[in-house]
């Protein structure tokens, strides 16, 4: 069995076990189902593809991470998630964190897609269009977060963690557009360099 194999599927293994470690007494169930939804949806349909359309090691190590991410944030709520109390603040920051992750991710498999799928090429339209992705992923999570509000009333105020913030919902979208433009300027190189040397059936 080949080396990234073993390590791809060591990573699958991982994210299983922090998602069921992660829901071993959460602060809240119906909570910690919407935040691990997902890695619910988006673990078997990397599995399925991986043939067809398999991901570099750079893309499978950074929704490793990401996964990890919505794990512990599921089982606390990201609220509450020990990691995000600073001293100075009185603001829990993880969800801030959260969602720069959430622009940081994606913004490296959207890259990945638009290069290997349309005849774009690394330069100034990639860049653009990476971006402007990240952000309307963030916006439409932005839209299920409203919907959870006016379907859950005051029992979805756990997902969506404003704490007391009226802009919460912009300062997410742009820490997901600010991640998505840092992980352009950091893993372009090495990106290009892996999407070079993947092997494709």
């Amino acid at each position: 069995m080949e080396r990234r194999t073993v390590e791809t599927r060591a990573l699958v293994a991982l994210v299983v076990v922090a998602v069921a470690a992660s829901a071993i007494r959460p602060k809240s169930y119906p909570t910690w189902l919407l935040e691990v939804a997902p890695i619910l949806i988006g673990l078997p349909l990397l599995v399925w593809t991986r043939r067809r359309f398999p991901l570099t090691r750079l893309a499978h190590w950074l929704l490793f991470g990401h996964a990890l991410v919505l794990a512990l944030g599921a089982h606390y709520t990201y609220a509450e998630v020990p990691l995000g109390e600073l001293p100075w603040t009185d603001r829990n920051h993880y969800d801030r964190f959260a969602h720069f992750v959430q622009g940081f991710v994606p913004a490296v498999v959207v890259r990945e897609v638009l290069l290997r799928r349309t005849p774009l090429r690394p330069g100034g339209w990639t860049f653009t269009l990476v971006s402007a992705t990240c952000l309307a992923i963030s916006a439409c999570y932005e839209f299920v977060e409203w919907a959870g509000a006016l379907i859950g009333g005051e029992a979805a105020t756990d997902f969506l963690g404003t704490q007391g913030d009226v802009w919460d919902t912009h300062w997410d979208m742009l820490l997901a557009l600010t991640g998505s433009l840092v992980a352009q300027w950091v893993w372009a190189r090495v990106h290009d360099r892996q999407l070079a040397g993947l092997s494709v059936p």
